[in-house]
């Protein structure tokens, strides 16, 4: 599927209000919850609006997941610094990039992580190409990575995926209670990479 042409004609107001929904909805509640009924009030507007532009939930879940990875990549390819090899700086970048990816749209970094546990094969399926394009932009990313510096016996591997576990863990507290600010919660991240790195590094 490609991009829906006929919808970026709409005013950015309207867009942004019906992409914003659809991604709290489908980062909540998964694809096989989600209904395109919660999606229309939560956007405010009509039933028929919606299907003016896609043809089905499924049709929706693609265009949101297309332009979740198209924004995120371009955040990605604007903060991400080539030179940079340290683990724990590397994160601080990746970091600011959904931040800044998060002001508009919130809920997508966490719609992003939803699909990792999605398992609904017509809904993977659809958007196949489009989570690999992510994962190898991610895997470059990583393979940048120089574990020099960690103290002997340290796993880098897994001190990455720890801290990656605890930013999923706080965005989700942080957008479910309500207290979701972009710039406050990447200044908590930032905390736990920064106190990670004391403990991590000789």
């Amino acid at each position: 599927m490609k991009m829906n042409d006929k919808f970026f004609d709409l005013k950015k107001e309207k867009q942004d209000r019906m992409i914003n929904a659809a991604l709290k909805v489908f980062a909540l509640r998964g694809y096989r919850h989600a209904s395109t009924d919660d999606i229309v009030k939560e956007a405010g507007i009509s039933k028929g609006l919606l299907f003016h532009y896609f043809e089905n939930k499924l049709g929706v879940y693609e265009f949101i997941y297309e332009y979740s990875v198209r924004y995120m990549m371009l955040e990605l390819s604007t903060m991400m610094k080539e030179s940079t090899t340290d683990m724990f700086e590397l994160m601080k970048q990746v970091e600011f990039a959904r931040m800044n990816a998060m002001k508009g749209y919130p809920y997508m970094q966490m719609f992003i992580n939803r699909v990792e546990t999605e398992d609904v094969s017509e809904a993977l399926m659809t958007i196949y190409e489009k989570k690999q394009t992510l994962e190898e932009a991610y895997d470059t990313i990583w393979s940048r990575v120089d574990f020099e510096g960690l103290h002997a016996g340290v796993d880098g591997i897994k001190v990455r995926k720890m801290l990656d576990l605890t930013v999923k863990g706080l965005m989700s507290q942080r957008l479910v209670d309500s207290s979701f600010q972009p710039e406050t919660l990447y200044g908590e991240i930032v905390e736990y990479i920064d106190m990670m790195q004391k403990i991590c590094m000789s």
